[in-house]
């Protein structure tokens, strides 16, 4: 097949690209590279059937293709707080342009949505059919509604238009080729141990996040891409729970050195409690994680170890 990826130089659309172009598939990669890096595609830039153009996704584009993945948004508090006017513009124009693409040319289209549509939870852990707790003024927002709004338009233009969609919820996802500055945590720690600084904890720690590997979360977007009738919207998550001190600790144990912990405020909005209820992915796609956190971490801190060396 023909497939676009928007936000493919970024760390998931990369390895997507990655991933679709091993099963033969000719792949466009769409990207601003606003939080995007040629260093995560320029080992696929010599494939024949791989092309890579630089365009921002608020912008309408026109390919004739297969399906569409549409990946684009920065995804970490300090990239997409950074502007939110142009990250709600991301989220939901970006899902205008993909859905009437895929209306025209009658592709699949796939919605990589966030577990942040659950805002600090009520409910946990989190199943799809929980509606949320989300602040629409607070300095999430930006990202929490614009990725709810792009869920409303995907389900809006399949009832209305027949268009064929696909909804995933994503849960903390961690790998390499993430972002050193990206200001997730497991990213956070692994630099700050790797450079000697002291591990930043927000809270007193307690609070709880659940970490897939990159593997694993690619392995939920292909089954329901290519699955004949479920279109979610599933959750594709770890259900492993750890707190951030557990993590802190585990990365420490993991890079050595003599970081310590350092304790900061809460950032506003932050959930306290995130785990994916993942029930629906095991029945409707067969999926679950199968990468531990513990074993996870090694390629991802050799990633980041190399990065920082060069």
């Amino acid at each position: 097949m023909r497939i676009l990826v928007t936000g493919g130089a970024g760390f998931l659309g990369s390895h997507l690209c990655e991933r679709l172009l091993g099963e033969g598939h000719d792949v466009i990669c769409l990207d601003n590279f606003f939080t995007g890096r040629k260093r995560n595609i320029t080992h696929l830039l010599q494939d024949p059937y791989f092309e890579l153009v630089r365009h921002d996704v608020t912008d309408p584009f026109k390919y004739e293709v297969d399906q569409i993945y549409n990946l684009a948004c920065p995804a970490s508090p300090p990239h997409y707080q950074f502007n939110p006017i142009k990250t709600t513009k991301t989220s939901v124009m970006g899902a205008i342009h993909c859905l009437g693409l895929a209306k025209r040319v009658q592709a699949r289209v796939f919605q990589a949505s966030t577990s942040e549509v659950y805002g600090d939870p009520e409910i946990h852990p989190q199943p799809e059919s929980y509606k949320g707790s989300v602040n629409p003024i607070g300095i999430r927002a930006c990202y929490d509604e614009g990725k709810r709004c792009a869920e409303t338009l995907f389900f809006d233009y399949h009832r209305q238009n027949g268009v064929d969609i696909r909804v995933v919820r994503i849960f903390n996802t961690y790998g390499p080729r993430m972002l050193p500055d990206d200001g997730r945590v497991v990213s956070n720690f692994i630099v700050q141990a790797l450079r000697g600084e002291d591990l930043t904890i927000y809270g007193d720690g307690t609070q709880t996040r659940s970490f897939c590997y990159v593997d694993d979360l690619l392995e939920g977007f292909v089954r329901l891409m290519n699955h004949d009738s479920f279109i979610g919207p599933v959750n594709v998550g770890n259900p492993g729970e750890f707190t951030m001190l557990e993590l802190a600790e585990l990365v420490l144990e993991k890079v050595g050195g003599k970081s310590k912990l350092s304790f900061h405020p809460l950032p506003g909005d932050d959930p306290l409690q995130r785990q994916p209820d993942i029930t629906l992915a095991r029945e409707k796609l067969g999926w679950e994680p199968k990468v531990p956190l513990e074993q996870g971490l090694d390629p991802t801190i050799d990633y980041f170890r190399k990065l920082l060396e060069g």
